[in-house]
């Protein structure tokens, strides 16, 4: 049997290390070899039913905002550069920009969010490609 991708259960930085299920699609990248692998590893793979478009509305929206505000616009040489590149974009959504669904909200804010009395300064991330306005906490 093949061994599964160190990237999926590595110790260090697999994205599924510690983790007891993963939900995916039926989409044919996930064949039985590939459940097989995951189950060996100790994760569930829970298939979504067919034809159920909905149920992965929240992670097909967020796709849509990575591709579009951050993938779209750099080209990546190799896995390094894809994973820099993801991960400013996640902590740009998560610390910096404004979410409708949460009455226009930041997710975590840092401590200069509400300030009013400063000069407006500019963090860019990316080389520019995504930009954050604030004022500078006292």
């Amino acid at each position: 049997m093949k061994q599964i991708p160190r990237n999926l259960t590595d110790p260090c930085d697999g994205f599924l290390q510690g983790k007891r299920y993963l939900l995916m699609d039926r989409d044919a990248k996930f064949c039985e070899s590939f459940r097989e692998m995951l189950k060996n590893e100790g994760v569930k793979s829970l298939r979504l039913p067919p034809r159920s478009p909905n149920l992965n509305a929240h992670i097909e929206r967020y796709m849509r905002s990575i591709k579009s505000e951050t993938l779209d616009r750099i080209v990546c040489f190799g896995e390094k550069s894809l994973r820099r590149a993801t991960d400013s974009f996640i902590r740009h959504y998560h610390e910096e920009r404004n979410h409708q669904g949460l009455a226009n909200q930041i997710i975590e804010p840092d401590d200069e969010v509400g300030q009013s009395d400063r000069d407006i300064e500019c963090r860019e991330r990316l080389g520019g490609i995504l930009r954050y306005y604030y004022r500078r906490a006292a």
